[in-house]
């Protein structure tokens, strides 16, 4: 008798676990997508907990305001026919004579990113540079002709307009830069083969290839290939970080004898922070307005052994310019400008792009041996073509 609590207390047990067995066979048979729901909601919180599964949400965001850009060129050429001798030594011998000249449209390819809702998109200068005729092809499928607002060489980008209202813009990330490991996609064209999303992480930044003036690229993994160049490198939110420009590629011999590009995995994208200064500024005045010192400059020569000395080597003072007038020289080396270092030469270019013109700005530097300071008054930057550069 005293054993009786036990044996109830096994009876129920027992009687729980035939019944909890019982019901786990019939929602197996009648009802398997909730028993994989159920079973999936640990794992599901575990791979949460590492990153999303999808970033089907992200490329829905993103992906309506990335368009296809077409840019048509005329170019002539010469059609070439032989001469109606019937000896193939005499051919080899007088070879060709030049036919009429023909018109041939030439269509480069690329990608672009709507920034405005009343029309106003963002691609590369190098996709539209030279076109006669510039069409605009939408996420649903609608073909805009689209006009140039203007363009920026120093960093390859482009503004252009079309005519149509309540288009879908692109989401910009604000607050922290991107960084090293984030994870971004690339949303184009490549190869006109139409909208393609690829993935990769942010491989390096701060990226220099001696392309344009002004360059800090994001480096990525995430396949950009020919046609991506004006499309949107976004973080894993739809929110866009850069603007595709270039890749990096070996040239390979392909087995028709023709050169080939491959790929490398080694892409780059212009920073979201250098587009808005350049998209806000070619919408308000046409192009960019940057400051202008009027010198050349590297970066300050290592010494071996040594750390590198940060600062500025000024190797070329351009004539009536401001610093020709303040009295620079080259082999000065600048190391503050208005009171703070100079890193190096990319540092003082894009401080000094950034200083409006008419501005004052005081400079402190070394020469032979000993520091200086100037004043002078900042210029507006040339066109490329004049700045010797």
């Amino acid at each position: 008798m005293q054993n009786r609590p036990l044996l109830n207390l096994a009876a129920f047990v027992a009687r729980c676990v035939v019944v909890g067995l019982a019901a786990a066979f019939v929602l197996s048979v009648f009802a398997p997508r909730m028993v994989d729901r159920l079973r999936g909601t640990r794992a599901n919180a575990a791979v949460g907990a590492r990153g999303p599964a999808s970033y089907a949400n992200a490329v829905a965001r993103a992906s309506p305001a990335v368009v296809n850009i077409y840019a048509n060129r005329i170019t002539a050429s010469n059609w070439r026919r032989p001469l109606p001798v019937y000896d193939p030594l005499s051919q080899r011998l007088l070879g060709y004579v030049a036919g009429p000249v023909i018109p041939r449209r030439d269509q480069s390819l690329g990608s672009g990113v709507i920034f405005g809702a009343d029309g106003y998109v963002l691609t590369n200068n190098h996709v539209i540079s030279g076109a006669d005729d510039i069409q605009v092809a939408l996420d649903n499928g609608r073909v805009q002709r689209a006009e140039i607002v203007g363009t920026d060489v120093e960093t390859d980008l482009a503004v252009l307009r079309i005519d149509a209202r309540n288009l879908p813009t692109i989401a910009v990330r604000d607050g922290s830069p991107a960084e090293v490991g984030d994870v971004v996609l690339a949303i184009g064209n490549p190869a006109g083969v139409g909208k393609t999303v690829t993935m990769g992480i942010i491989s390096a930044t701060g990226r220099q290839l001696k392309m344009s003036a002004f360059e800090d690229f994001i480096q990525t993994d995430a396949a950009i290939n020919a046609g991506n160049s004006g499309g949107a490198l976004v973080d894993s939110e739809g929110n866009l970080v850069g603007i595709n420009t270039a890749v990096y590629a070996t040239p390979i011999r392909s087995e028709s004898g023709r050169a080939a590009q491959m790929p490398e995995g080694i892409g780059f994208a212009i920073p979201v922070a250098t587009v808005k200064v350049v998209l806000d500024q070619i919408i308000q005045h046409g192009h960019v307005i940057r400051g202008w010192l009027g010198a050349d400059y590297t970066d300050v020569p290592q010494t071996s052994g040594e750390p590198r000395q940060p600062g500025a080597l000024l190797v070329r003072i351009v004539p009536d310019s401001p610093a020709a007038r303040a009295g620079l020289q080259a082999g000065d080396i600048l190391i503050t400008l208005d009171g703070n270092a100079i890193s190096d030469q990319m540092d003082l270019l894009n401080r000094e792009a950034a200083i409006s013109p008419g501005s004052k700005a005081h400079l402190t530097g070394m020469r032979d041996g000993r520091s200086f300071a100037v004043d002078l008054t900042v210029a507006q930057r040339p066109a490329p073509s004049t700045t010797g550069t």
